[in-house]
């Protein structure tokens, strides 16, 4: 370390002590992005779609039909099945959330987020195991990740358990209870469709308690003033079975498709779906697992709600491997067994990287 260079840990360290976030450098009013949120220069040169994925976007499913008879509903799981093996994203419309709770949701993330700082900090914390609601800015700030992100979130594990209605703040309680609610039951509907995309009964993937834990996470990325030195979410894939992300109109999510990234456009009402790492072990790799990020912005600030399906860190004995039923001897396991708690203790302490653990499970 040079004279001049001062330690990344004590930079990432003083900003963690602020409990301000970045929300609080963009009210400190600076004007340029401090050196711990500079990423390397290689990830940022390929921020921009390439040419010839330029017309490309992720399959809009319309859900409209699912309930109306079982030809619509098989056309449904056929358009899914695509989406998932091809892209491991869609845009769901008309998915039975309704409008008014969407808006209210993003509202409350906002809510939240632009609070009284002092109020802000009563929920600040990194003891994400303790703790029902917690707020901080990078939930890996002290990971092995290269740079820091631009971007505050709360999260907060809303089933099967959830949290007391006094452990939520009054600003999203409300808001995060009825959302979650709705999230829940299209979640169901989403694991019956899947489970019938790998021609199994609708259940299966419920019964292996696909659906049980609901993590909540919602972020806020203020606007950033040198967009072009940082990232809002670095490149990763997710440690769940299925996301579900609500974003606003800003934009600035973009997801790994043959090898560019490809933006996915906000669409007003509409619900972003991916494939979690846990679906592509599952399934031996028939459903993938895609690495997103999102960039940074001047506009801002962005809001958006991700609702995973996953155990994450809390505690969970359950097993998981290749599904029985799509393994064979043409088709043998490509993964080892499995704990989501083992899975994602590595997730965390390697922090977003830009690489997928499933490698290191990988037979």
């Amino acid at each position: 370390m040079t004279k001049n260079s001062i330690d990344p840990y004590i930079e990432r360290k003083a900003f963690d002590e602020t409990k301000q976030g970045v929300k609080g450098l963009v009210d400190a009013k600076i004007t340029q992005v401090p050196r711990i949120f500079h990423h390397p220069q290689d990830i940022l040169t390929d921020k921009k779609p390439s040419v010839c994925v330029s017309d490309l976007e992720i399959p809009i499913i319309d859900f409209a039909s699912v309930h109306v008879d079982t030809a619509s509903r098989e056309a449904v799981v056929e358009k899914v099945k695509y989406a998932v093996e091809n892209w491991g994203f869609f845009q769901v419309i008309n998915h039975g959330i309704p409008l008014n709770v969407l808006e209210e949701i993003k509202d409350a993330v906002r809510r939240f987020h632009e609070e009284d700082p002092e109020v802000k900090k009563l929920y600040f914390s990194r003891d994400d195991a303790n703790k029902k609601f917690v707020y901080n800015s990078n939930f890996d700030l002290y990971g092995s990740s290269p740079s820091v992100n631009w971007r505050d979130s709360f999260s907060c594990y809303i089933a099967p358990d959830p949290p007391a209605p006094e452990e939520i703040p009054e600003t999203c309680r409300d808001a995060m209870f009825e959302y979650s609610k709705h999230v829940l039951s299209l979640g169901g509907l989403l694991f019956e469709l899947l489970s019938e995309a790998l021609g199994l009964k609708s259940e299966t993937l419920k019964s292996m308690d696909c659906l049980k834990t609901l993590l909540m996470i919602c972020h806020y990325y203020p606007p950033c003033p040198q967009p072009d030195l940082t990232l809002g979410i670095t490149k990763h894939s997710d440690n769940s079975f299925l996301t579900l992300l609500l974003q606003d109109n800003i934009g600035g999510l973009q997801i790994l498709h043959q090898d560019s990234w490809v933006d996915v456009s906000p669409l007003h009402g509409a619900l972003v779906v991916n494939i979690g790492d846990f679906l592509q072990l599952i399934t031996n790799d028939k459903f993938v697992s895609v690495e997103h990020r999102v960039l940074a912005n001047r506009q801002g600030p962005r809001i958006s709600v991700a609702s995973f399906f996953s155990s994450s860190m809390r505690p969970n004995s359950r097993v998981y491997g290749p599904m029985k039923e799509l393994v064979s001897e043409e088709n043998p396991a490509k993964y080892r067994d499995i704990t989501i708690k083992e899975y994602s203790k590595i997730f965390f302490e390697k922090g977003l990287d830009g690489t997928s653990h499933l490698s290191h499970i990988r037979i």
